[in-house]
């Protein structure tokens, strides 16, 4: 039997009211409809099971045989349905068991570690797997329920809510644009000595800008490259190039001076996003991380 032909919890509810009742007209009341509804209502489950529930005399309304445990079996489904009911209020009041969350290595002790510490004083019955990645990662068989990842090319086969508006940014320390001097259009990129960062998303020897053209690729050379975002800046830091970094991760150095923008008309987009690949109706442990992490990234400025 198809669900279309199972019957509906409000016909159920139907046929308790005019069997508690005895009439047809008191359940109508008692429902806030009208007989007709009732009427209708109770003929369409008779159609959906193939019997007749009720007999309508002078006396009142009686049941069949199948009718009496039609209303018995109505009686046990419906008490089933509000049991579930309030354990589904209670887990989202209450959320309770294991996720886990990934993020790459810099973002995730800087920002996601500490926000966790948050998360679990508002769900303390959570339990966190904090996982950090050097590459991207596949959900399923990395065995990761909840992503943020700091990057836009996210497939259309997970599910993705936007945490945070984020973009790279092209950087160098004062010392070196001293020393080399400062580019002022991409082409002159290509004379100096870039960092390269091969984490996650990157891609080494190639810059993916935006500018007021459009989207500009950008070939790039150097003699310093690392999966490590933390060790590139700390490269830049001590003057040995060029590089391309979050603003998550640099705007305070460049607040301080210890960084200086480059072309600040070219950037590339990095935003902040949470990925899943469970509907958060699925999932209340998994809905309120998100939630939290969404609320979280309000109050956090790059």
């Amino acid at each position: 039997m198809s669900l279309d032909h199972y019957p509906l919890p409000k016909d159920l509810q139907v046929l308790i009211a005019v069997v508690n009742s005895g009439s047809f007209l008191v359940a109508a009341e008692s429902l806030g409809q009208t007989p007709a509804f009732v009427t209708k209502r109770i003929q369409q489950l008779e159609l959906q099971l193939g019997v007749k529930l009720l007999h309508r005399s002078s006396r009142g309304v009686v049941l069949t045989e199948t009718g009496v445990l039609t209303y018995q079996s109505a009686l046990d489904i419906l008490e089933r349905l509000t049991v579930l009911k309030n354990e589904v209020a209670q887990i989202k009041e209450q959320p309770s068991g294991k996720v886990r969350i990934g993020c790459s290595f810099g973002f995730g002790r800087n920002y996601i570690a500490p926000a966790i510490i948050e998360l679990m004083e508002c769900y303390p019955d959570l339990q966190i797997h904090f996982e950090l990645f050097d590459k991207q990662i596949d959900l399923i068989k990395d065995h990761i329920d909840l992503d943020i990842r700091v990057n836009d090319a996210i497939s259309e086969s997970y599910i993705s809510r936007m945490l945070a508006k984020n973009q790279r940014i092209i950087c160098a320390s004062p010392e070196y644009l001293k020393r080399q001097g400062t580019p002022t259009t991409l082409p002159e990129l290509q004379q100096h000595d870039c960092l390269f960062t091969q984490e996650r998303d990157q891609s080494v020897g190639v810059w993916e800008l935006e500018g007021k053209e459009g989207k500009k690729s950008v070939k790039i050379s150097g003699h310093l490259s690392s999966n490590s975002g933390e060790i590139v800046l700390q490269w830049a830091l001590n003057g040995r190039g060029i590089m391309l970094r979050s603003l998550w991760d640099v705007a305070p150095l460049l607040q301080k001076g210890s960084l200086v923008r480059v072309m600040p008309e070219y950037a590339q987009s990095a935003n902040i996003w949470a990925v899943y690949h469970t509907p958060l109706y699925f999932s209340a442990k998994l809905r309120v991380c998100v939630e939290f992490f969404s609320h979280y990234f309000q109050r956090v400025s790059f």
